[in-house]
């Protein structure tokens, strides 16, 4: 009677349990459920608010070095790049980035992403964040980087063309590197490429695509024998303050949580920033007599660039000699430049270019692991592939968009402005503004 008694207790104790576990498996109590991280999730939140902010910032960087006559054109090739990669991050750039690889891992692909129809109710186990927070994050990087391009050939292509190679370089040249880079299957990341935040993605392939664009097309129409002086370099000082401020979120967000790793990256940025600026009015000074107001904002951006792929194995230290290091090379980039002629116009090679690949290389002799000979091997490994594949294959969409739409402006639409001749507006209302 007992034993009964007692296997009916047991049975009757069991159900109860197995009851209560159901309960709480339906209700989402299982111990494998992944849960939000709000401080995380609020961090990148804003993060992704601040890397946005930077394409403003570029666009009033950009918008005040070109004359008069070419502001709103200029300030209008980052604006647009808001809309043209947002609409493609969302429906297949970010299946091609961050899904498996496909056709021998060029790209990614992940039909689930499309339109990011899969990802609705996904949090991302390894971050604690939404997965949509991660993909509105890496889309803007997407955005920013064919914006840099544009200042490389600033002043001289036609819109509609310039809009149809942002796109078709975002699908070809950026969705395969940052597959390759960033994705858990990409080549270089298997190898062991370190690119924290950006370097060879964003800033050595946005450098020498503007750079091979800017060969192509030719020089300004009277460069270098006609003064093209800025139109308002307050508005450019204003714009280097806000990619100051944005690059906290390009940088610090690039960990991807809210701790350790988010304060040494945001400190390294800070300190490689502060570095570039002073080495490059210290450079004018001994160079040229005098600090500018340009050189400082050149500066700043010569030390983000360069802390953009190290910001999380650097300590300030080493920053600030990435930061200091690139703004002579930066410096020394430009002075070539002007000697050897080409034109590219803002820069956006020897700042972008030379700066992303000093820092990509370089930041080996800095790391808090201290020196690795194969890591140096890997870095100029990574930096070469994206180099050649870049260049390569922006000769390639150049010459298509050339030849299909035509990419250079016409003599008259140069002469006259891009403002008035493809926008029909003025930046300053001036009606002989040049």
């Amino acid at each position: 009677m007992i034993g009964r008694c007692a296997l009916g207790c047991g049975v009757a104790l069991g159900t109860v349990l197995f009851l209560g576990a159901s309960s709480a498996l339906a209700a989402g109590g299982s111990p494998e459920a992944v849960t939000v991280d709000s401080g995380a999730t609020a961090w990148m939140l804003t993060s992704t608010a601040l890397v946005l902010l930077m394409v403003p910032g570029l666009a009033m960087f950009y918008g005040g070095l070109v004359r008069s006559k070419n502001v709103i054109g200029t300030m209008m090739h980052s604006f647009t790049a808001m809309g043209i990669m947002g609409v493609l991050w969302v429906t297949i750039s970010y299946a091609m980035c961050f899904g498996d690889g496909v056709l021998g891992g060029w790209f990614g692909w992940n039909p689930d992403y499309v339109l990011l129809r899969g990802i609705d109710d996904t949090i991302m186990p390894d971050f604690h964040i939404p997965e949509y927070v991660f993909a509105m994050f890496q889309g803007k990087f997407a955005i920013i980087t064919p914006a840099l391009i544009a200042g490389a050939f600033a002043e001289r292509v036609r819109f509609r063309s310039y809009c149809i190679f942002i796109a078709v370089w975002g699908l070809l040249v950026y969705n395969p590197l940052c597959h390759w880079v960033w994705a858990a299957d990409g080549f270089l990341f298997k190898m062991g490429a370190i690119d924290f935040a950006g370097g060879t993605v964003v800033h050595i392939s946005s450098g020498i695509s503007g750079l091979v664009a800017a060969l192509y097309l030719g020089a300004r129409r009277g460069y270098p024998a006609s003064a093209m002086h800025p139109n308002n370099l307050v508005m450019t000082l204003m714009g280097a303050g806000l990619l100051w401020v944005g690059w906290f979120g390009f940088n610090a967000g690039s960990s991807v949580q809210s701790g350790l790793a988010t304060a040494q990256a945001l400190t390294a940025t800070q300190a490689a920033a502060a570095a570039g600026a002073l080495m490059w009015i210290l450079l004018e000074g001994w160079h040229q007599g005098k600090a500018t107001a340009l050189g400082f904002a050149s500066g700043i951006l010569a030390g983000l660039v360069a802390v953009t792929p190290a910001a999380g194995v650097v300590r300030p230290g080493g920053a600030m000699a990435l930061g200091a290091i690139a703004a002579c090379v930066c410096y020394g980039a430009i002075l070539l430049k002007n000697r050897l002629g080409y034109d590219d116009s803002l820069d956006a090679f020897g700042v972008h270019g030379v700066g992303g690949t000093v820092g990509a290389i370089l930041l080996v002799f800095f790391m808090r692991d201290g020196f690795s000979t194969h890591q140096f091997v890997v870095q100029l490994q990574a930096a070469g592939v994206a180099m050649a594949y870049a260049a390569v294959l922006t000769l390639v969409i150049v010459i298509v968009v050339d030849k299909v739409f035509g990419l250079r402006a016409s003599a008259e639409a140069e002469m006259a402005g891009l403002d008035h001749v493809y926008h029909g507006e003025r930046g300053y209302g001036l009606l002989n503004a040049n």
